[in-house]
């Protein structure tokens, strides 16, 4: 017997998949996948240490920081990246702490010198 394509149950018309409602008549937030994939840090290993770097979307970058490779702003509505010290000496908090907000192309052509 062929399988029947057609909703078992009746589906709450919000939604373009029926989830429309969720548990005791509570809404379920819409997935933002651009956010979801951005705020997922990365490690990556260089000559100066272990880096945690996580993509900023131009759409969340709101505010203005100096880049501190070239020195310049970071304007708000630029897609960069947030770079922390993965093995801190003080540890994992006090890396993510001093984290620092980098142009992409700084951060990928830094240069490896030790201020």
């Amino acid at each position: 017997m062929p399988r029947s394509n057609r909703p078992r149950r009746p589906v709450s018309g919000k939604g373009a998949s029926g989830r429309g409602a969720g548990r005791k008549g509570q809404e379920v937030p819409e997935l933002d996948l651009e956010r979801a994939r951005a705020g997922i840090a990365r490690r990556e290993s260089a000559p100066d240490g272990e880096w945690m770097v996580r993509t900023m979307t131009a759409k969340n970058a709101e505010k203005t920081y100096i880049c501190p490779e070239c020195s310049t702003a970071v304007m708000p509505g630029v897609a960069h990246l947030v770079v922390w010290k993965d093995d801190h000496l003080f540890g994992a908090a006090a890396g993510l702490a001093e984290r620092r907000h980098w142009h992409t192309n700084c951060w990928m052509s830094r240069s490896y010198r030790y201020h």
